[in-house]
């Protein structure tokens, strides 16, 4: 297969890109929008039950029908993804490995930035979905919370490995066993989402900040600390640092860290618990210390070398938004082989420079480093052995789960 070149970027053009991308964001960014119940599962795992033709399906009840597949007529798809959440032209006209894959592959692509929001994106699309209609959509990139919930009720196409070699070559062993979708039989990461434990050096006295046990008991910081409005990210993070695995946590491990979480609140430790508009106050030291989302604070380093952050030694959160084939989707042939374009590094690296968050594909460093050797050194986007081995996943919540957990979480954030 012919391979895409990615467009020559100066690393002043990649700064100006980044800067503007960042100054876009404030409250009503991607982030901020993206949270809307939570995250769910995302295992380590290497690369035990694959096999050399791809990775097998695994046998799933209420799977539900394929729709006819009319991809070998109908050079054409519809992707629905995130705002922000694609690499763009200079002139801001054009996403050019869109057009990279167009010209190559004769698809067309109907690209729209409309999901805005988990839960609200989901209730366009459940009726149709329910009804066993086609929602409109080839392909869409869902958290993966909402992706499990997706293919628990039977509304997602099993992905064809055969047209899939550059994923299934490509993926990076982190994501590539998730306990929702094991052996990737229905989705491929669009992108990894770390957090981190972020301080402005400004506002801390140069001290470091790297564990949640600094953000809830050094008096130093009182007042000015920051926690995440997503439950999965801030109990998480809390579960971790009490040396709990948020991969096996009980009910009782679940309500400790909610209780530690509160004794923040009560004692007047935690300032205020936010969605993404914790970039500001960060930016401006109102907060001296926060948990935050690894692509945003790669964007505030951008502008302000105060911005510093920690991988707590405990571990961290990662979790990751996801490609999916809807069921009923008319061009499901059209869909992979825009999933395995995205996994071709030189692709993958035009992408990752451009959103700045952690990037699924394996042997893009050398790619991204064509474009920008600071971005390809920063293991927030391409995380080295060391940070991978301490990254994990807040796991798959039943039905009632969910349910009980985001109430005492709400209680917590005062929502």
């Amino acid at each position: 297969m012919e391979q895409y070149e990615p467009d020559s970027l100066s690393a002043a053009q990649l700064a100006a890109m980044r800067r503007s991308l960042s100054n876009g964001r404030g409250s009503l960014t991607r982030r901020s929008m993206l949270r809307a119940t939570g995250f769910g599962a995302l295992t380590l795992g290497g690369l035990a039950g694959l096999s050399a033709c791809g990775i097998p399906p695994a046998k799933r009840e209420g799977e539900g029908p394929a729709s006819s597949d009319f991809s070998a007529r109908e050079k054409q798809l519809t992707f629905s993804n995130w705002t922000e959440y694609m690499d763009v032209s200079e002139d801001e006209k054009g996403y050019p490995t869109l057009e990279a894959f167009t010209k190559r592959t004769g698809i067309k692509v109907k690209y729209t930035a409309d999901i805005n929001d988990n839960v609200e994106f989901f209730g366009k699309i459940k009726p149709q979905l329910a009804a066993g209609q086609d929602t409109g959509r080839d392909l869409i990139c869902v958290t993966d919370w909402l992706a499990a919930r997706m293919i628990r009720l039977g509304w997602v196409q099993k992905l064809d490995a055969s047209h899939l070699p550059h994923a299934y070559a490509n993926l990076s062993a982190q994501f590539r066993r998730p306990d929702w979708d094991p052996g990737r039989v229905h989705s491929y990461p669009w992108t990894g989402i770390s957090t981190v434990i972020a301080y402005n050096t400004k506002a801390t006295g140069g001290r470091r900040v790297d564990s949640v046990t600094q953000l809830l008991d050094d008096p130093r910081l009182k007042g000015r600390v920051g926690f995440l409005t997503e439950m999965r990210d801030s109990v998480g993070m809390t579960l971790l640092d009490m040396g709990k695995d948020p991969e096996k946590f009980t009910d009782a491990d679940y309500d400790a860290a909610v209780g530690r979480l509160q004794k923040g609140v009560d004692t007047q430790q935690i300032r205020r618990f936010t969605g993404n508009d914790y970039t500001s106050d960060l930016d401006k030291g109102d907060l001296a210390a926060c948990l935050a989302w690894a692509g945003d604070v790669i964007q505030l380093q951008a502008d302000n070398p105060d911005i510093q952050y920690a991988i707590p030694s405990a571990g961290y959160i990662t979790s990751s938004d996801n490609l999916l084939v809807p069921a009923g989707a008319r061009h499901k042939s059209n869909a992979e082989k825009l999933i395995d374009h995205y996994y071709e590094p030189p692709v993958a690296a035009r992408l990752a420079a451009y959103i700045n968050y952690v990037c699924p594909v394996d042997g893009v460093r050398d790619e991204l480093a064509r474009i920008d050797e600071a971005l390809a050194a920063n293991t927030l986007i391409l995380p080295d052995k060391a940070m991978a081995a301490k990254s994990r996943a807040f796991r798959s919540l039943s039905n009632e789960e969910e349910t009980a957990y985001e109430e005492k979480f709400a209680k917590l954030i005062g929502a």
